[in-house]
C-alpha cells in the first residue's frame, strides 16, 4: 500500500467542490487516512514548496497557497501517487484530459485546484509535513 499527499487549494476551497475532489479518489479505490482544513501562513507556504525557491513562481506560487484555506489529505492505496496525478490531470487545466479535477474546475496554471505527491520520497516528506503520526491511519 503507498501513501500520498494530496491538497485542495485555496481555489477549489473558494469553488466548494472538497467533497467532489474526495469522491473521485475515494471512487478510484483510495482511502482518505488524515484530512484537516487549515490556513497556510506565507512562510508554511514557502516550507512547503522550499523544493521550487529558486523558480520564478515561487512567490506567486506562496501568495497564492497563503491566500486562503486548504484542505491537505493523507491517501493510501495500491499506486496511489500515480492514482491520485492521473485522477487530477495535467498541471496546465488546458493540457489535462477530459474528466480530470483540474479540467473540469482549474483556471490556470497556478489556480488549478489540488497538488499532488510526485514520488514515495515526496509523499512521505509532504505528509509528515502536515500530519504527526497520530494524525494519520
Amino acid at each position: 500500500m503507498e501513501k500520498t499527499l494530496s491538497i485542495v487549494k485555496p481555489d477549489g476551497v473558494k469553488k466548494n467542490i472538497i467533497g467532489e475532489v474526495v469522491a473521485r479518489f475515494e471512487k478510484a479505490g483510495l482511502k482518505v487516512i488524515g484530512i484537516k482544513m487549515i490556513s497556510l501562513t506565507r512562510a508554511g507556504a514557502e516550507g512547503f514548496y522550499a523544493v521550487h525557491r529558486e523558480r520564478p513562481f515561487f512567490a506567486s506560487l506562496t501568495e497564492f497557497m497563503s491566500s486562503g484555506p486548504v484542505v491537505v489529505m493523507a491517501l493510501k492505496g495500491n499506486g496511489a501517487i500515480k492514482k491520485v496525478r492521473d485522477i487530477m490531470g495535467a498541471t496546465d487545466p488546458k493540457k489535462a484530459d477530459a474528466g480530470t479535477i483540474r479540467k473540469d474546475f482549474a483556471d490556470s496554471i497556478e489556480a488549478n485546484i489540488v497538488h499532488g505527491s510526485d514520488a514515495p520520497e515526496t509523499a512521505a516528506v509532504e505528509i509528515s509535513y502536515f500530519f504527526n503520526a497520530l494524525e494519520t491511519f
